[in-house]
């Protein structure tokens, strides 16, 4: 137990420890914040000023998806520094033995669960062929989609994609749409 004396009062930084990450647990459930004040006890500006002291960012939730690619640790580190929300990049061996080491079941679930992931993002960022760039599309919607094409389909080996490059069209793409040219949707 770590105590902590402030002016008469004795406090148990474990307990404030704990109840944060209680509040942060219900809000991430999809309750409001009424209701976690309300479950907890306390007030809804706790809630809310707990919140802004911990918020990164603000804003929809990105993906980047790819393969082949053959630089994709840099990739990958470049998404992580950005706050990009899902990461899913495979190299030609890696999605060889994704779909190898699977039965045709199983390699459905999988897929499946990669779709129904894709369709919760606002955006996703898709590194492939011409021909899986058509398709990602054709699943999420051609307006929820960045395509970059790293070659024509059948790729049958890595391909390096410009991490760099990949940074600025994440900043752009987490800018508001008024500021990249084009105009927010009205509520």
């Amino acid at each position: 137990m770590e105590l902590v004396r402030v002016g008469e009062k004795v406090i148990d930084r474990q307990r404030i420890y704990r109840m944060v990450d209680r509040i942060l647990e219900l809000r991430a459930s999809g309750l409001s914040q009424q209701d976690v004040a309300h479950e907890l006890g306390i007030d809804r500006t706790l809630v809310s000023r707990l919140e802004s002291l911990g918020e990164v960012r603000r804003g929809h939730k990105l993906g980047l998806v790819g393969f082949p690619v053959g630089n994709r640790e840099a990739l990958e580190d470049v998404a992580r520094s950005e706050g990009v929300d899902f990461v899913w990049l495979l190299t030609e061996e890696e999605r060889r033995r994704f779909i190898g080491e699977r039965s045709g079941a199983a390699l459905l679930n999988d897929l499946m669960a990669l779709i129904a992931r894709a369709r919760e993002l606002d955006h996703l960022i898709f590194l492939g062929s011409d021909m899986r760039i058509r398709l990602v599309e054709a699943l999420l919607g051609p307006d929820r989609v960045t395509g970059i094409q790293i070659g024509t389909s059948p790729i049958t080996e890595d391909r390096f994609v410009d991490p760099e490059a990949i940074r600025q069209l994440i900043r752009q793409l987490r800018l508001p749409r008024d500021d990249r040219g084009g105009r927010e949707p009205a509520p």
